[in-house]
């Protein structure tokens, strides 16, 4: 198989730095890379400013790095999951922003289509649109809510190609495909790389131009919550 855009774990974490703006896919944890996150931590890497839908669980999905004291800001739109999270942010040790999650998602799509910003009326009259800006379209007032992009995203996908495209499995495609488009490097760990040209195109969800390096996972190293509890 030709190498194409195939690295080691170790080249995608030379990528990811302290203080960097580090994005991921998943959702609770599902579709959250988890040998990128396993190398993060592992690395030591620290002070991280983290966007993405949530917080994970305390020792699930990213939530590994909020618990570890690695974040430094999170834009997400809730913690509820990892009380880690919460007591963290109350305790002035992580400051997080919150965005509704239509909204995140769009602001992350917007990112990653280039564009400045979304225009939304979710939050307008509320605490929630406290200090931001406002515009009337059509005698229509809308919050200004920015794009988000990040210096490197992650993701995670059910399989990859040697040139990036990649295709995720069920529920976990969620963030993923957005997270892909808006960071300006993108790391792919990926179940399964085949060699280019083998994907049915129809399955491919996100295209190759959006990726930058395929590294190959070493699988889930957490329990998932319903696993405990069995």
């Amino acid at each position: 198989m030709k190498r194409g855009k195939v690295g080691e774990i170790g080249e995608a974490l030379d990528r990811i730095r302290d203080g960097c703006t580090l994005m991921y896919g998943g959702f609770g944890g599902v579709g959250t890379p988890p040998t990128l996150v396993d190398g993060i931590l592992a690395k030591g890497v620290q002070d991280l400013v983290l966007i993405g839908n949530d917080a994970g669980f305390p020792d699930i999905g990213i939530g590994r790095l909020v618990s570890a004291g690695r974040v430094q800001h999170l834009i997400t739109s809730h913690i509820g999951s990892n009380p880690v999270a919460g007591k963290l942010m109350n305790e002035g040790k992580m400051k997080v922003e919150f965005s509704p999650q239509g909204t995140l998602a769009e602001r992350i799509r917007a990112g990653g289509m280039g564009l400045g910003g979304i225009l939304t009326d979710v939050g307008i009259g509320t605490m929630a649109d406290k200090g931001k800006e406002k515009v009337v379209v059509s005698g229509k007032t809308f919050l200004v809510e920015p794009a988000l992009t990040a210096e490197i995203a992650i993701v995670y996908a059910k399989k990859a190609d040697t040139f990036g495209n990649l295709v995720y499995d069920k529920s976990a495609r969620n963030f993923n495909p957005l997270v892909a488009m808006a960071g300006a490097y993108t790391i792919a760990e990926a179940e399964e790389i085949v060699p280019a040209g083998t994907l049915n195109p129809e399955d491919i969800v996100t295209p190759g131009i959006f990726v930058d390096m395929v590294v190959q996972s070493s699988g889930i190293s957490w329990k998932w919550a319903w696993e405990k509890m069995g």
